[in-house]
């Protein structure tokens, strides 16, 4: 995320952590250098002046100069700092209104709001147990309204229908007799997007509002849009009284400025941040944590929060029962292992919440390469039949062509994936019996693990 700021701070904070003596001199030059990382990234101006003044005035102080590791406590000072500018801490969603509570959604046109409507549906399902039904009052776009009928569907929200020849207040008070009626927690309402501000859409999206007194008004903004985003969020707050932002493409290649400004031009707190296309890339968003991230510092705890939700705790148990009791781990147990990699977000996903130093010694792999050969692998398993996954001493080199045909590779592919697989088998008899436990107590019985049965 905001790779082109993330890597000129990084690199900042390791010469900063390295200074023994902070003096005003190498403090200017460094907030220079900070001031034209900023700026670059497309963080609004009056923003960076704030954040630099505010900066300035900590780093001078007594705690820094009379500290025995200055530049330690700078680089905190800097985390600090760009956490407050993106509003500290965590900003929950707020759902307490007599049911349902309604959520308008705001934005402009590809900013991403149909697709984030259905991922905080799935949210709102899955973390907070709510019974969700969504709405398009995007009259001016068919496809959006079969879009959120889609999505909603894949999120398992129900979808209130609606057609381009209605008008929006009239779409979004019969979706919310519908809602009581049938007793639902949450009603999500999108809204029709334009491809710039324009009085007729702030003029429709304020009825609504009215119309519908939304509990939360949540601002939809692309992480990528940089000043136009700045631009943008404040013509919005002068139509509405927004209650939160939701940042989306935070996991695109952007130079990431929308983040750091956004909530100090609105005033309101960034509540989610989008990190992939798929339904469950939506995340809280923690300012303290994507500070880290910025700076190239990581964010472990989500890191462990992804594999945790990505990790199938009872098939783990399974697996690690059948070890233990000596029997053969087989093609069947190997394809469930690389679904879960891809249940945990893939590769690049956990890489870019591994600090600055780690993800560059990981990057000198080709993640694009690296996941393209977890998804052949899969093709190869797939084309065998249930007998070879369970049998695999079976395949032999007229088994191995069919194989490999079916799977669309070379048969060096097939010996290749074989090869991984025998050298997992191997590991898995040398964890059987104590073996496993064993290893768990050299890696020092880490915490938050699912207990193993045995």
């Amino acid at each position: 995320m905001a790779s082109a700021l993330t890597d000129k701070l990084s690199r900042l904070v390791k010469t900063l952590r390295g200074q023994s003596r902070i003096t005003e001199d190498n403090v200017s030059e460094m907030l220079r250098e900070v001031r034209m990382a900023l700026l670059e990234a497309d963080v609004a101006l009056p923003v960076v002046r704030d954040f630099i003044a505010r900066v300035k005035e900590k780093a001078l102080g007594q705690e820094v100069l009379g500290s025995l590791q200055p530049g330690q406590v700078l680089v905190s000072i800097v985390n600090q700092e760009l956490a407050t500018t993106m509003g500290e801490g965590v900003s929950d969603i707020n759902l307490a209104a007599q049911p349902p509570a309604v959520i308008l959604m705001a934005g402009l046109q590809g900013a991403g709001k149909t697709t984030t409507t259905a991922k905080l549906a799935k949210h709102l399902i899955e973390k907070r147990k709510k019974k969700v039904l969504t709405v398009s009052g995007d009259v001016y776009r068919p496809a959006a309204i079969e879009q959120l009928k889609t999505v909603t569907a894949q999120a398992g929200a129900e979808w209130f229908p609606s057609s381009p020849d209605q008008k929006p207040v009239d779409i979004g008070l019969a979706a919310l007799d519908y809602a009581k009626k049938h007793f639902f927690d949450v009603l999500l309402v999108d809204t029709a997007g334009r491809l710039a501000i324009d009085e007729a859409l702030m003029a429709e999206i304020t009825a609504l509002h009215a119309a519908l007194k939304p509990v939360e008004t949540l601002f939809v903004v692309d992480a990528m849009q940089g000043q136009d985003a700045i631009n943008t969020a404040r013509a919005f707050k002068e139509a509405l009284p927004l209650t939160g932002i939701i940042l989306t493409k935070t996991d695109g290649d952007s130079r990431g400025g929308a983040a750091l400004s956004v909530r100090q031009v609105t005033g309101a707190p960034i509540k989610f941040a989008g990190t992939s296309e798929k339904l469950d890339g939506l995340e809280v968003f923690d300012a303290q944590r994507h500070a880290g991230r910025i700076l190239g510092m990581g964010d472990i705890v989500a890191l462990v929060e992804q594999v945790t939700a990505g990790v199938n705790v009872e098939a783990a148990q399974k697996l690690a029962a059948k070890v233990k009791s000596g029997a053969a781990f087989d093609l069947n147990d190997f394809l469930g292992q690389i679904q879960q990699m891809r249940q945990m977000g893939g590769l690049s996903s956990l890489m870019d919440k591994l600090p600055a130093a780690l993800a560059a010694k990981a990057g000198q792999v080709d993640m694009d390469k690296a996941e393209k050969d977890i998804k052949r692998k899969e093709g190869i398993i797939h084309s065998m039949t249930p007998l070879e996954r369970r049998k695999p001493d079976l395949i032999k080199a007229t088994r191995k062509r069919r194989i490999a045909a079916g799977a669309g590779v070379q048969v060096q592919e097939v010996n290749r994936m074989l090869k991984e697989f025998e050298q997992m088998q191997d590991m898995m008899k040398k964890m059987s019996g104590g073996g496993m436990m064993k290893m768990m107590k050299r890696m020092g019985g880490m915490k938050g693990m699912p207990k193993m049965p045995f």
